[in-house]
C-alpha cells in the first residue's frame, strides 16, 4: 500500500472528509512520527507497534563491487517493532491459508 492508496482509503471510509483533508490527515500523522523520531522520542501505536531510532556504530564495510574496504560512519536508523495484537493477527491469518 502506498501513501496515496492510504489517503484514498481514508477518504473513501470517511465520505464527509474532502480528499485534501484526508491527505492532510495522513501527511500530518507521518510527519509527527518522523518529527518524534528525529528528536529521539519513541512512538507507540497500541495494538500496532512502536517506532524508535537506533544508533548504529561506525564500522568498516566492504564495497560489494570492488571488495575494497570502506569506512561507514555512525548513524541513526529507524526501527519498527510490531505489537502483539498485530503479530497475532498476522500469524493466525497465515495458519488459515
Amino acid at each position: 500500500m502506498t501513501r496515496s492508496d492510504l489517503i484514498a482509503l481514508v477518504a473513501a471510509r470517511y465520505p464527509y472528509l474532502k480528499m485534501y483533508e484526508a491527505e492532510s490527515l495522513v501527511v500530518t500523522i507521518f510527519d509527527e512520527i518522523a518529527r518524534s523520531l528525529e528528536s529521539g522520542r519513541r512512538v507507540e501505536l497500541r495494538g500496532f507497534g512502536s517506532f524508535a531510532a537506533r544508533e548504529r556504530r561506525a564500522r568498516v564495510g566492504r564495497n560489494p563491487r570492488t571488495g575494497e574496504k570502506v569506512d561507514v560512519k555512525a548513524k541513526r536508523a529507524p526501527f519498527f517493532k510490531t505489537g502483539k495484537p498485530l503479530r497475532d493477527r498476522l500469524n493466525s491469518r497465515g495458519a488459515q491459508d
